[in-house]
C-alpha cells in the first residue's frame, strides 16, 4: 500500500493543507484507489519553510497547492501504484 502523508503542523495548516488533504481524498476516491493508498496527516515533515510538504511513499514534495494537487495525483501517485487486476503498475 502506498502511503501518502501531508504535513498538518502549523506554517503547511496555515498554507493550505487541509484544502490540499481534500484534494488528494476526491482524487483517491474517484480513481477507486481506497485500497492501494493510505492517505495520513503529519505533524512535521521538516520543511515548514516550503509547505505544503506531501510525502509520497519517501518523496517529498515540496510547495504543493491544492490546484496542483491533480497533477501531481497523476505525475507522482498513479505511477506507484497497482490496479486491481493489473499485473503492472
Amino acid at each position: 500500500m502506498l502511503q501518502i502523508k501531508v504535513c498538518i503542523g502549523s506554517s503547511c495548516h496555515l498554507k493550505g493543507s487541509y484544502d490540499v488533504i481534500q484534494a488528494l481524498q476526491a482524487a483517491i476516491a474517484q480513481s477507486g484507489l481506497q485500497e492501494a493508498v493510505e492517505l495520513q496527516a503529519a505533524f512535521c515533515l521538516g520543511h515548514c519553510m516550503h509547505g505544503v510538504v506531501v510525502q509520497v511513499g519517501e518523496q517529498k514534495l515540496l510547495g504543493v497547492q491544492p490546484e496542483q494537487v491533480e497533477k501531481l495525483f497523476t505525475e507522482h501517485i498513479l505511477p506507484e501504484v497497482s490496479y486491481p487486476g493489473s499485473s503492472t503498475h
